[in-house]
């Protein structure tokens, strides 16, 4: 990419002065142009696995393998599948014309919106601020990044890889605390993409409310896991304990309460400790690659929903460490902290149910979960869960999985967000689509003009009725 004859400044409205000018030379509506983008992005990731995989384990004690499934690896598979797909996602595309406008084409132009703003969150500080980012590149707009401050290592990194490989009218990363996040919402962006807290999620709204900024914002809630009586009782207690503890329930679709059928409870959890332990061990304190709280606000936040219910397994805590152990609680009542706000860390109430009804009826209590998780070989009992519950998107006997497919759009509704991405869902977000209708001039019916009399009526309502 050629260096253009501008002098950037650190002044963030500066910074998005220089990059409409940018975008209004017309360089990133190219398709080749993009293509060559995501490719020298994929390869600064693989020239700095080693950088970002140390910085994901000072921040968050992040595994190796972890840090590399749930960022690295994914992040390179989403361009991967972006390179491959992105001329056919960039094309107009023809769709159905109505006979009433006969002798005419109808065309879909995707088009960039031009300058976004991406404001990832610290819990997965990689991969949450380069999958929009690739989406944003493909469909061809410039960018400006958020990284968040609590994860600063990583944040620091992305900043290098970023820094040193693009040029910043293109894609420019700005670091800070919460006045900079002000100070980035005051500007005019044409798009901006959110990932983070519910609360914090509508100020960001409010910000580009403002401005008409059109927004995704991929917020959290209280995502819940319903548990027939009739399941594979290993792989449901190994799957949810996976999809709970990872990242130490540090992740937005985590399974944030379990909603067990009273006959299977006791086999479920002696099962589930089980998997546990086969995970980290019977002391998962010393288990060197179990993640750590991101930081005391979080820990102390935690320890205290410790105080409602019974802890029946785990519980085990360490402030100088911001270690808190795999936790299951039981006797919590829909009324105390711990089931009125999103936990967002490794502490799973359990509550049972006699009727299905009844367990719906609880989740429902705190609506629009980002994802929902239903464990059962019932297929009527899935549907129902499923057609009872709206919810962001969600597994059926698995979680956290349908993250991993580009095929299924990923975001939230009501609370927990609004848009999606993965895909060409990101491709899609980041686009406008531009609809035009091409008018032939072989003929041109004298119908639609004045004067407007009344033996036109008939022909007019036959027209309509085709109008499909």
């Amino acid at each position: 990419m050629q260096t253009t004859d501008i002098q950037i400044e650190p002044d963030i409205g500066k910074a998005v002065q220089f990059q409409r000018h940018f975008f209004n030379s017309g360089k990133t509506l190219s398709v080749d142009f993009r293509i060559d983008q995501l490719i020298k992005l994929r390869k600064c990731i693989v020239d700095h696995e080693k950088l970002i995989l140390d910085a994901l384990n000072k921040d968050l004690n992040k595994s190796s393998f972890e840090a590399y499934a749930t960022e690295v690896g994914f992040t390179l598979s989403e361009i991967d599948f972006t390179i491959k797909k992105i001329k056919k996602w960039a094309k107009p595309r023809k769709v159905h014309t109505p006979f009433l406008h006969a002798i005419a084409s109808s065309r879909i132009y995707p088009e960039p919106y031009g300058i976004c703003l991406i404001i990832a969150p610290w819990n997965y500080p990689f991969q949450l601020i380069m999958t929009p980012l690739i989406g944003a590149m493909a469909a061809g707009n410039c960018c400006i990044l958020k990284p968040s401050e609590l994860a600063e290592n990583t944040a620091a990194v992305v900043s290098k890889i970023v820094s040193e490989n693009f040029e910043p009218e293109y894609i420019k990363v700005i670091e800070g605390g919460i006045e900079t996040s002000q100070e980035l919402l005051e500007q005019k962006f044409d798009y901006i993409f959110f990932t983070g807290s519910t609360d914090v999620g509508r100020i960001v709204y409010q910000a580009a409310a403002k401005h008409l900024t059109p927004v995704t914002l991929e917020l959290g809630g209280k995502s819940p896991c319903i548990i027939d009586q009739d399941i594979h009782l290993e792989y449901a207690a190994k799957r949810i304990a996976w999809g709970k503890f990872i990242n130490a329930g540090q992740t937005c679709v985590a399974p944030d309460y379990l909603l067990i059928h009273k006959n299977i409870k006791e086999r479920f959890i002696t099962e589930f400790k089980t998997q546990v332990e086969s995970f980290y061990g019977k002391q998962p304190a010393e288990c060197s690659y179990y993640p750590k709280i991101i930081n005391r606000n979080h820990f102390n936040r935690l320890i205290d929903y410790l105080q409602n219910g019974n802890v029946i397994f785990g519980g085990e805590n360490d402030a100088e460490k911001l270690y808190l152990a795999p936790t299951l609680l039981e006797g919590v009542s829909e009324n105390d902290k711990v089931m009125r706000e999103e936990i967002f860390g490794p502490i799973l109430p359990v509550i049972t149910y006699d009727d299905l009804e009844e367990a719906i009826q609880i989740a429902k209590k705190n609506p629009n979960p980002l994802s929902l998780y239903v464990f059962s070989k019932n297929k009527k009992v899935v549907n129902k869960v499923l057609d009872s519950i709206p919810a962001g998107g969600g597994c059926v006997n698995d979680t956290l999985i349908h993250l991993g497919t580009p095929y299924l759009p990923f975001g939230g509704t009501g609370s927990s967000g609004i848009g999606a991405y993965h895909g060409k869902s990101s491709f899609d977000t980041f686009s406008h689509m531009k609809g035009f209708l091409h008018r032939s001039n072989l003929i041109d019916l004298d119908i639609r003009y004045a004067p407007y009399k009344d033996d036109k009526m008939p022909a007019l309502k036959w027209l309509m009725k085709k109008f499909l």
